[in-house]
């Protein structure tokens, strides 16, 4: 979701950087998420709603106030150049379906309809990220009379925790490797990460895992042995999450995680 951009001041280009890098936390949860929902809802409308329950959560939580700090920083900014104007407006149009999305996840009943809406929740958010990434922040950061690092200083909501989606962060435990399970495997999810951009791999991971309840698992599919991602969900778990090998290679590596 990275492009190259031109920045008046390297500040700005860090801050760019850390944007985008949040845009990839924020969109690879949201994707884990949902496909928790879809697959939940094929199986287990009750499951299925428990899932929804936590994916209008996490919306709650990180998704709506990070569009509402975009509202006031940068795009309040960007709105201000003739030719991002219209775009802006554009923008603000899609924050407004956003809500709207999640305002249908929040009140539906039906486990299809959830699956269809977080499918186009996570459709839209991903094409308005890439708009953000590649059409807003550029001219925002080589705009000399803009700081955007200033717009952006102590703003979490746009910045995130992201050292903790980054792909190359190792983290601590190991992540087990105890087989103890308790799902059937014919009933067992399955997320398969291999064409998933490496940028959103672990975010993705990590929204599919708070969207599986205790007592279930997950089927992870993984183009490696993933165990920096074992370790970091240690991290964030401890001992939350068992772990068993059902494949080791060499084209695929398949775990089972299971919610204890």
């Amino acid at each position: 979701m990275s492009t190259l951009t031109l920045a008046s001041d390297p500040k700005d280009a860090a801050a760019v950087e850390a944007v985008e890098a949040h845009h990839a936390q924020l969109a690879g949860e949201l994707a884990g998420r949902v496909a928790m929902l879809i697959a939940a809802a094929d199986r287990d409308p009750a499951e299925a709603d428990e899932v929804r329950s936590g994916l209008v959560a996490f919306c709650d939580k990180d998704l709506i106030p990070h569009a509402v700090a975009e509202e006031g920083t940068f795009y309040a900014a960007a709105r201000e150049l003739p030719e991002a104007r219209l775009l802006i407006d554009g923008m603000l149009a899609e924050h407004r379906r956003l809500t709207a999305l999640v305002g249908a996840l929040r009140e539906t009943g039906s486990a299809v309809r959830a699956a269809a809406d977080g499918r186009a929740l996570q459709v839209l958010f991903e094409e308005h990220l890439e708009k953000e990434n590649t059409l807003v922040l550029p001219p925002l950061a080589a705009a000399p009379d803009i700081s955007l690092a200033d717009l952006l200083a102590g703003m979490h909501e746009l910045l995130g925790g992201d050292e903790e989606a980054t792909e190359e962060s190792a983290g601590g435990g190991c992540g087990g490797t105890c087989g103890c399970g308790g799902s059937d495997d014919a009933d067992v999810p399955e997320l398969d990460v291999r064409e998933v951009p490496h940028a959103l791999r672990h975010a993705t991971v990590f929204g599919a895992l708070g969207a599986v309840p205790a007592g279930r698992a997950m089927l992870l599919v993984a183009p490696h042995d993933p165990l920096p991602l074992l370790r970091q969900i240690e991290d964030r778990h401890p001992g939350v999450f068992s772990v068993e090998y059902q494949q080791r290679g060499p084209e695929a590596w398949r775990l089972l995680l299971t919610h204890r």
